[in-house]
Parts: C-alpha cells; sequence; structure tokens
C-alpha cells in the first residue's frame, strides 16, 4: 500500500495539489472539501449550509451552476476586499479563510448573487446555458455585494457601471482561463470607479472586439456569441407569429431557440458560403412555434406562411423582423449576402 507522509508544516494548497496529483479513483477532494474539514473542526457543517443556502439562493436556472467552490472563491474575494489588505482569491487564500469571515460575510454575498441574478436578466441573460461565462458571475456577485451598501447597486448610473465592466469581459473575451488575478483587479478598479470616478478598470481598457469577429463566432459556447444574441433581446425582439415581446416568461413560455434566418438546408441547397450563414450575424431568436413554419423554405415564402398562419399582416410582421436588427426588404427580396453585411452593421 503506497503511502505519502505529509507532516504538520505541509501548507493546506500543497495537500490539495498532491491529493488532485495522485488521485486516480475518482474521488472529489475540491478546495470545498478541505475547508469543510477545517470548519467541522469548530463544529460548523459546511457542506449542510452551502445546500442550504443553494437550495434558498442558487435554485433558479440563471446561478444553477455556481458550485460550492465558486461560493467560496467570491466570499474569500470580499472578505479580503472588506479587511482593507491585499485583495486575492487564489486557492492558498480559499483555504486560510476562517469561520468567523465566512460567517461574517455569507449572508450578503448570497443578496449579492440574487443582484448580480438581476442585472443579468436586465441584460437578457435568461439561462445557464446562454450565460458567457459562469466565472464571470464571482466578480460581479462581489462587486453588487459591496454596492448594496448605500443601496447604491440599486441606481441605474451605477447599474450602468457595473453592466458595462460586464460586457467588456464577455465582448473581449477575458475570462476564458485563469481568472484569480483578474478577479481582484476588477473589485478593486469597479468599485473606485464607482466610488471615486478612478480609472477605467483593466477589463474595460483590455476590451476589444474586431467586427471581423463577428464571422468567427459560430458556436453558442463562445461568450461573444450569447453576448450578440442577449443584445438581440435587449432591442426588444419580437416573435414572427405572436409579436410578443421575447422577454424572460416568453423565453421560457415560448421555447425560444437561435436558428438561422435563411433556414440551414435552404443556404446548403444555395451554396452559400458556411461561414456567413453559420455566424452569429445570421442566427437570432425565433419561437418554436416559428421556427416549424419556417421549415427549410425561402423568407419570401416562410413570411408568406407566417402571415397566414398567425393572421398578421405583412406591415407588422415586417416590423417584428426589424427587432432582430433584419431588413425586411431585403429579407423578403432573398437577398442573403446584403443581409449579411447589413445586419452585421447593427450588431
Amino acid at each position: 500500500m503506497p503511502v505519502i507522509s505529509l507532516d504538520k508544516s505541509t501548507p493546506k494548497e500543497a495537500v490539495c495539489q498532491v491529493f488532485e496529483n495522485v488521485n486516480t479513483g475518482g474521488v472529489s477532494l475540491t478546495v470545498f472539501e478541505l475547508v469543510t474539514a477545517i470548519f467541522a473542526m469548530d463544529d460548523f457543517q459546511l457542506r449542510k449550509d452551502w445546500e442550504e443556502r443553494r437550495e434558498q439562493s442558487f435554485s433558479g436556472d440563471l446561478l444553477s451552476k455556481v458550485t460550492a467552490t465558486d461560493f467560496l472563491t467570491a466570499l474569500t474575494l470580499l472578505s479580503s476586499f472588506e479587511s482593507g489588505g491585499t485583495v486575492s482569491c487564489k486557492k492558498k487564500d480559499v483555504l486560510a479563510l476562517t469561520l468567523d469571515e465566512y460567517k461574517k460575510y455569507a449572508d450578503s454575498l448570497c443578496s449579492g448573487f440574487s443582484i448580480a441574478e438581476k442585472l443579468l436578466k436586465e441584460e437578457r441573460f435568461f439561462s445557464s446555458d446562454d450565460l458567457p461565462y459562469s466565472t464571470q458571475l464571482i466578480p460581479l456577485s462581489t462587486v453588487c455585494t459591496v454596492l448594496i451598501d448605500g443601496n447604491r447597486i440599486h441606481t441605474t448610473s451605477v447599474k450602468n457601471i457595473v453592466k458595462q465592466w460586464y460586457l467588456c469581459g464577455v465582448f473581449g473575451e477575458l475570462y476564458g482561463s485563469a481568472n484569480e488575478t483578474r478577479y481582484a483587479n476588477d473589485i478593486v478598479q469597479v468599485v473606485k470607479w464607482i466610488n471615486d470616478g478612478g480609472d477605467l478598470p483593466k477589463t474595460v481598457t483590455d476590451f476589444y472586439f474586431n467586427p471581423m469577429r463577428l464571422l468567427g463566432l459560430q458556436s453558442r459556447q463562445s461568450a461573444a456569441y450569447k453576448g450578440v444574441m442577449a443584445l438581440v433581446l435587449k432591442n426588444h425582439a419580437r416573435d414572427f407569429i405572436s409579436g410578443a415581446e421575447m422577454d424572460f416568461s416568453t423565453f421560457s413560455d415560448e421555447k425560444i431557440d437561435i436558428r438561422h434566418i435563411f433556414p440551414k438546408d435552404y443556404c446548403i441547397k444555395e451554396g452559400y458560403d458556411k461561414r456567413k450563414w453559420n455566424s452569429v450575424v445570421h442566427k437570432t431568436p425565433i419561437s418554436a412555434s416559428s421556427n416549424r413554419e419556417i421549415g427549410g423554405y425561402a423568407p419570401s415564402v416562410y413570411l408568406e406562411k407566417l402571415e397566414k398562419k398567425g393572421s398578421v399582416t405583412p406591415a407588422d410582421l415586417d416590423g417584428y423582423v426589424e427587432t432582430h436588427w433584419i431588413d425586411h426588404n431585403l429579407l423578403r427580396a432573398d437577398d442573403f449576402q446584403n443581409v449579411i453585411i447589413d445586419r452585421a452593421k447593427n450588431c
């Protein structure tokens, strides 16, 4: 039986790393597991506490991907910020978290996550699958928690600043790798930006989006892809048949999904460039009922079908199409190339 001996001076993060390196049995030992063991020495059941908090504050779809380790990381970030010292939330910092710090900030952080959820819904991110980065929830919820003081997070000007920072992270695609340093920079710089009119946060200054990137956004797993779809929804996009705005309730009830504007089969038959027809520029949120009518027909054909099916006038349908940043004249003319060009400009 192989044995690895570690003396008492071994740092906690090294213990975690050793287990991760030699673990071949699939048994999970995360930072959360180690903190659970540490808190148990003070007769505190961290796992039970987290399960109760998850049920109360994280049961909605949008926050369902927040893990216990994410929560501890956010709490460590918040605690280190509030202490006035060095702000950090790396693994060693999470493992150094005290039970008193956890008890002090856990409730307010849950409120911060709830506020973050509301802000995301305002920006038309409705489900966990459409969330650009689950990792960016860590600094977002922490910033929201700090700004609960004085109710500042509920004012329009402060919310707009927080949303600007958030979307820069999304469209700059800045949260796709190791992020602990960016978390720390963001909370310090965003709060200073709000409180003192300080310099722009690094996430804002690092932001850059090349318009040609739009054609490269082929997969709905991309953060910027999801960001573009949220912008379309925020433009008060309406269903092609009912004319109902695709808000939170409609998004769920009508089974809204992302579809090609010119049907995929039609594009293949016409020999269009896949890089164009499969890009985010050529996709839009469409209800299941509208999509069934669209089928594989040319737009000029399916728009006429939609008018008959939904008892909608051509003028009304043109208006619904325009809410998706699609020129209805170009669409009715089956002008694929110019629909792509025009919509790319609008995006």
